[in-house]
């Protein structure tokens, strides 16, 4: 009789010291106190897409539809565009605004670089988001060497809380570098002077190894993984790497992935390329 009371007893005592070591692990933080979760990054898929706004003749309605199709079945929240041209004699519409109905990207923004054939010629940007500020700024050319002015399309968007710099440009297209070395130290110096995160997309005109792509990987890095950037030109049969997106800085951005879209080869003489890119 007296074992059945010792037992009972210690019985008593271990439930008493499960109880109180259970109250104890939620003053400490347990399930009554959950971690909160870290800060999520929000995905923003963006393209960089030369229109050939020079190929012989003009941009019909055709090739308009067949861009725009490449556009669509990418599927992007921005686009950079680059050769676009606005009332031109060879191009007489609004090509930026044309795409944007073809696309059902509601939001673009034209920059100018200069006046030609009747129009203006430059770069451009679509969006899904809404812009928040736009700015255009213009590179010139060096002294020495005669070339075309160039110019920067630079919007802010919001998604789910997080703002960027989207940026589409297009540097000289010259054999020799000289034109495209300033405008590359331009385009670094209009970047310090930012405050927030920047994806950069465009026909840079430039081989991963050119001192322009070294000018600009001195602030910038590029999208590509592994520095295997893949070739973007010609679009049929491309040989070389002169598209591309980039971004700054790194400890606010991560690539999730990043590709040239091969399939779609007979719309444009380069390849669009397409990246994710998370920001925290």
């Amino acid at each position: 009789m007296m074992k059945n009371h010792i037992t009972i007893g210690l019985l008593y005592i271990s439930i008493f010291l499960i109880a109180f070591t259970a109250c104890g692990s939620k003053d400490k933080g347990g399930e009554d106190n959950p971690q909160p979760d870290p800060p999520r990054g929000v995905s923003f898929t963006v393209m960089t897409y030369n229109l050939w706004a020079s190929r012989p003749g003009n941009l019909t309605d055709e090739n308009l539809d067949a861009m725009a199709e490449v556009i669509k079945r990418a599927n992007p929240d921005l686009v950079a565009l680059q050769e676009v041209d606005k009332n031109t004699r060879r191009n007489p519409k609004d090509v930026t605004k044309e795409l944007a109905e073809r696309t059902g990207m509601q939001y673009y923004f034209f920059a100018k670089a200069m006046d030609h054939n009747g129009g203006e010629y430059g770069d451009a940007i679509l969006s899904r988001l809404p812009f928040k500020e736009t700015k255009a700024y213009t590179m010139g050319t060096t002294p020495e060497l005669p070339g075309e002015n160039r110019s920067v399309a630079r919007v802010t968007v919001e998604k789910e809380g997080k703002e960027i710099y989207f940026i589409s440009t297009h540097l000289d297209h010259l054999s020799a570098e000289n034109n495209r070395v300033k405008q590359a130290r331009d385009l670094v110096d209009i970047l310090k002077t930012y405050d927030k995160p920047v994806i950069l997309g465009g026909d840079l005109n430039a081989l991963p190894t050119s001192e322009t792509m070294q000018i600009l990987r001195g602030h910038l890095t590029w999208g590509c993984f592994s520095n295997n950037c893949a070739f973007t030109f010609p679009a049929t049969n491309p040989d070389r790497t002169i598209d591309y997106l980039m971004y700054v800085p790194t400890n606010a951005i991560t690539v999730q992935s990043y590709q040239a879209y091969t399939w779609a080869g007979t719309a444009s003489d380069h390849l669009p390329v397409l990246a994710t890119f998370e920001v925290k």
